[in-house]
């Protein structure tokens, strides 16, 4: 059995103050989860978190990683400063990096291995562009980026992929829960056919594209789900809260 995992991102919100406030909030609301909880937080926010995470069954994660060790790249920062500050998991890959800061599949596959070298979890997002479904090339797409960002790695179990649908990103728009399901069926497939030998069944993939309190019940409550990416619905401590708690009634 793969054990759920809902993992908040918070983007660019909350000050350190803010963000350490809503962990607070969100502490005795998911002190029962059944799940796997993250929060990913800026990275200015992240020594006043680990502090407010502590005793709580939530673990904190980064948004991003470089792929270098050290060196001469300012303004980033390396898996194993995260480390040091108490990181387990880090996004990688998002679709925001993607198209505002030049991240590609290249970058994502360095990002992903330097992760999994320093003992974090990467958590990688990969999806298509609605252009892309509408023509009918949702699954080229995907191929394409099992093929490139995940080469090398060498136990799939100990990564998750985000499946985020660009198209249902902050648009309010959400895949139906079959869409979803089947989408990730094909990228659980084809992650098992390209990585055969790799734990590639073990792999947990979550679903990106607008889970909220509403709909997670149903979403989750599909075979080929193993939890959400969530965005701006991690950033209210109930909403988030009941995301986690989607096997409740």
């Amino acid at each position: 059995m793969r054990r759920p995992i809902i993992a908040g991102n918070w983007k660019m919100n909350n000050t350190a103050s803010e963000g350490a406030a809503l962990v607070a909030a969100i502490k005795p609301l998911v002190k029962d989860a059944k799940c796997d909880v993250v929060v990913c937080v800026p990275a200015i926010d992240i020594p006043a978190v680990r502090k407010a995470v502590r005793g709580s069954k939530i673990r904190l994660g980064a948004q991003n990683v470089h792929f270098a060790e050290k060196g001469a790249y300012t303004g980033e920062i390396s898996a194993n400063m995260l480390k040091e500050y108490g990181v387990q998991y880090v996004i990688i890959g998002h679709s925001e990096r993607r198209q505002y800061f030049g991240e590609t599949d290249e970058t994502v596959n360095k990002r992903t291995l330097a992760a999994l070298a320093a003992g974090l979890t990467p958590i990688v997002c990969i999806g298509e562009t609605l252009e892309e479904r509408e023509s009918g090339k949702t699954n080229e797409v995907l191929s394409r980026q099992i093929e490139k960002d995940f080469a090398g790695v060498e136990d799939l179990s100990k990564l998750v992929v985000a499946y985020e649908p660009i198209w249902a990103i902050g648009t309010g728009r959400t895949a139906t829960a079959e869409q979803a399901n089947e989408t990730i069926g094909f990228i659980r497939k084809r992650m098992k056919k390209i990585y055969a030998g790799k734990n590639a069944g073990r792999m947990r993939i979550q679903y990106g594209g607008s889970m909220n309190a509403g709909n997670c019940k149903e979403l989750m409550a599909m075979p080929e789900i193993d939890g959400g990416l969530i965005g701006g619905a991690s950033l209210k401590a109930p909403d988030f809260a009941a995301i986690v708690n989607f096997d409740k009634e």
